[in-house]
């Protein structure tokens, strides 16, 4: 039996166009997971297309995706090894390849992986540890209002999960590379990462893309931390130029769990990044890192929100855009205090680097505090190159244009920095080095 939107009435015709690809969806190996994307499905077809009249999504216009033409990719496009010879990342213990949302094996590159590490594509995982997935999957990432969270559990099929279990340590990083390839298609890819107590990884969560067709990748990862484990998530996006990248990641964190994100953001022509985090247990220690590295006519949206529900929790959060061109940077980050939660240290700041006079950011840090005994700050600023550091530059003799690239490679490369993997860092730095040179 399929998963069909047939019997529903869709209330906005661009989400009925978007499910009419619903029925191609077989029924899964898992009952419980058919009756998670049927009451996804019918709550999508409650919900409209955000847009600048909704609070989320007051600064960012959609208007340019409902223009777009969409089918759900159906199977995977050929695609060799040679294609994508150039995002390989040397240090990784094993790569997955999704072409569309839809895993190519034959692209997949397995390492040795140490015992209690598990890496499969979702399908795969719902036949053989479905015990392992079902707690989790679509559980953590609800968001019953949140159109394009809805739909990807509505087209729930493809996807990657990673289980470590108890005190499982996986010193080289997983690399999920998630290739677009076409024109029109809408990918619905899903991660999940359940990492047990004291259990440690690294995973790389990498979009790239072939050509520079108009399409849409809409992308949920749910990483699970139970206490004393830690997970690094190093999330990358260097879509094409005219496409749209819309994602959603929620984690949650038990007893003394960490949690380092690394976001860099360079492709789409309009990309919304959503990082929703719950600190669920006493001591629990994150760190947030993100940059957007943008122009011309694209957007980039970033919203975060750090949810301290128990006492003791850190967290650390830096977002750093550079803007050029006529680009437009949005950044919402949120952090929330309950009652109860005493002894909480999150700061955030919010740092923004504009290269002309159309470049645009508007930047919205939050402090939302019921709890009395904490230490909590935020901070935002926009402005352009420093003068001073610019006229030091010269007086030693730099001509003016490479002065304001080094100044700006730097502004962004203490971001890139932090990402522990040498040759993504490589990477990254000549790609910024190299937009700052074009002037983005």
């Amino acid at each position: 039996m399929n998963v069909t939107a047939a019997s529903h009435s869709v209330s906005n015709p661009y989400v009925a166009a978007l499910l009419a690809g619903s029925g191609a969806l077989s029924k899964s190996p898992a009952a419980w997971l058919d009756a998670r994307r049927a009451a996804a499905l019918e709550r999508a077809n409650v919900l409209s297309v955000p847009t600048t009249r909704d609070e989320e999504w007051r600064f960012t216009d959609l208007t340019p995706l409902t223009k777009l033409q969409l089918q759900p990719a159906t199977a995977a496009v050929k695609v060799s090894a040679a294609d994508i010879a150039v995002h390989a990342v040397p240090e990784a213990a094993m790569r997955l390849v999704f072409v569309n949302g839809v895993p190519a094996p034959e692209l997949m590159q397995q390492g040795a992986l140490p015992g209690g590490v598990t890496v499969m594509p979702l399908g795969d995982a719902l036949k053989s540890h479905g015990a392992w997935v079902e707690p989790h999957l679509a559980k953590l990432a609800v968001g019953e209002h949140e159109l394009f969270t809805v739909l990807n559990t509505a087209f729930l099929q493809h996807g990657v999960f990673i289980h470590l279990a108890k005190n499982a340590v996986l010193k080289a990083p997983i690399h999920l590379l998630f290739v677009a390839a076409g024109n029109g298609v809408a990918a619905y890819p899903r991660c999940l990462i359940v990492a047990e107590t004291g259990a440690e990884a690294c995973v790389i969560e990498d979009y790239v893309a072939l050509g520079e067709e108009a399409y849409l990748t809409n992308a949920v990862t749910e990483i699970a931390v139970a206490p004393n484990a830690s997970v690094r998530h190093i999330k990358l996006q260097r879509e094409s130029q005219k496409a749209f990248h819309i994602s959603s990641c929620a984690v949650t964190l038990a007893k003394d769990a960490r949690f380092q994100s690394h976001a860099v953001t360079l492709g789409a022509r309009l990309s919304r990044n959503n990082l929703n985090i719950s600190q669920q247990g006493e001591g629990a220690q994150i760190e947030i890192d993100g940059l957007a590295l943008i122009g011309g006519r694209q957007t980039a949206d970033t919203h975060t929100l750090m949810d301290h529900t128990k006492p003791h929790g850190t967290c650390k959060q830096t977002h750093k855009t550079i803007v050029g061109g006529s680009g437009h940077v949005v950044f919402n980050g949120k952090v929330f205090v309950r009652e109860g939660a005493q002894l909480t240290d999150s700061s955030q700041q919010s740092r923004n680097l504009l290269l002309s006079d159309k470049a645009h950011v508007d930047t919205k840090p939050q402090l939302e505090i019921f709890a009395d005994d904490v230490k909590c700050a935020h901070g935002a600023a926009v402005g352009q190159l420093d003068a001073e550091h610019l006229f030091y530059l010269k007086s030693r003799g730099l001509p003016e244009a490479q002065a304001r690239n080094l100044l700006t490679y730097a502004f962004g490369a203490e971001i890139i920095d932090h990402i522990p993997v040498p040759s993504l860092v490589s990477v990254l730095e000549k790609l910024v080095m190299a937009r700052t040179e074009v002037g983005i």
